[in-house]
């Protein structure tokens, strides 16, 4: 197993609950589908925050930040079935994983844990 990158990141989770006050940031940092999902919980805060958290985690892990044109709503978090969380891999991140590492098939991990103040994430990207 061949670790190309890690990435953590905490989040005070009021700085987010002031943020998605502002609809522009909403459309600005998370995709269409965590837009939707979002309307099903009751508290957004704690919704947002950690995939604003999970977001900053996967482009450390990248080693890259938010560059070649990578944007936050690029990066969409969703949920299995059971609740586990992970990244939907698209064309865009296909292409900017490959760029940097050389590699088509990788695997992402994702953990995401979050508690009244604060949400944090960890990221594992993988050969797979």
């Amino acid at each position: 197993m061949k670790i190309l990158g890690i990435g953590v990141d905490i989040v005070h989770n009021k700085r987010i609950k002031n943020l998605i006050k502002n609809n522009n940031f909403l459309i600005r940092t998370f995709g269409k589908k965590e837009i939707e999902i979002s309307k099903k919980f009751f508290d957004k805060t704690n919704y947002f925050a950690k995939r604003f958290s999970a977001k900053e985690a996967f482009v450390k892990a990248l080693g890259i930040g938010f560059r070649y044109n990578l944007n936050f709503k690029d990066v969409q978090i969703l949920n299995n079935k059971l609740g586990k969380p992970y990244f939907l891999k698209t064309k865009k991140i296909d292409d900017i994983i490959f760029k940097k590492f050389k590699i088509k098939k990788y695997n992402l991990f994702l953990s995401i844990s979050d508690e009244k103040d604060y949400s944090v994430s960890f990221t594992i990207l993988k050969v797979q």
